[in-house]
């Protein structure tokens, strides 16, 4: 976690609109950010220990009554080169408490954070531009579960930590439409059974400038993941094969 940290230190200096120009001599590098919201998704099945084949089904709906916590965050810095760096990170903490079917109660909290970290190369298009990009998408899912019965004293803890990381090459399209708009296509695959036995990204929408450092991103995001580690059917086990998909909107900020 503390090299999250450091990295996102690091490479939150931006999330450039890649048609923004050099200015001057001394311009050598464009810097953007963009806080943004996602209202996702989460389909797929998870297995953990000896409980495989679970379910995993979360509306936009189950997880906005269930958010204790969020946070998500894009950015880039591209030089005049053409070489530049990419930066995303997405976080949210669910919670929830039910009664158990004998009394008691069950807490559950849920915690998933994604990062990518990309080194990119952009070439210019007559309109727009493309771009190849290639680096680490970081997972990082802790799942805890207390139980406190109402039958007897005490209470029942159950944890889940794990943490990978999926190599990730890629590419991005922008095509602009008019003056203020620009049509943004993103796709990538990763994981090569060296993490994740498959890992791919898929997104499409648009940006709209307002200002020369103010823009809209508005796009759709499905983002897919197989991950399994651990014996089948021993403790151990743990397998996660998932699509988080979603609308997503932010304003990027660029200088």
């Amino acid at each position: 976690m503390t090299r999250v940290l450091i990295l996102t230190a690091v490479c939150i200096l931006s999330l450039a609109h890649a048609e923004k120009g050099f200015t001057s001599e001394g311009d050598n590098w464009r810097f953007s950010i963009k806080p943004y919201l996602m209202a996702t998704s989460i389909e797929g099945d998870a297995s953990v220990g000896r409980a495989t084949g679970v379910d995993v089904d979360v509306s936009f709906d189950d997880i906005l009554r269930n958010l204790e916590a969020a946070f998500m965050i894009g950015a880039e810095m591209h030089h005049k080169s053409g070489w530049g760096v990419l930066f995303d990170y997405g976080f949210m903490k669910l919670g929830s408490d039910i009664s158990g079917p004998m009394g008691g109660v069950i807490n559950a909290e849920v915690r998933q954070g994604v990062l990518e970290t990309f080194v990119a190369k952009q070439f210019t298009l007559s309109p727009g531009y493309w771009e190849l990009y290639t680096g680490i998408r970081w997972w990082d899912n802790d799942i805890d579960v207390t139980i406190d019965p109402a039958i007897r004293p005490g209470s029942i803890n159950l944890s889940v930590k794990e943490a990978w990381v999926d190599p990730v090459i890629g590419a991005r399209l922008g095509i602009p439409l008019s003056e203020s708009f620009t049509l943004v296509l993103r796709g990538d695959i990763g994981g090569f059974g060296l993490a994740s036995d498959f890992t791919a990204l898929a997104a499409a929408g648009f940006h709209y400038r307002f200002t020369e450092m103010i823009s809209l991103d508005v796009h759709y995001k499905a983002l897919w993941v197989d991950y399994e580690t651990g014996t089948k059917g021993t403790p151990d086990y743990f397998s996660y094969t998932t699509v988080t998909h979603g609308p997503i909107i932010g304003v990027i900020f660029e200088f």
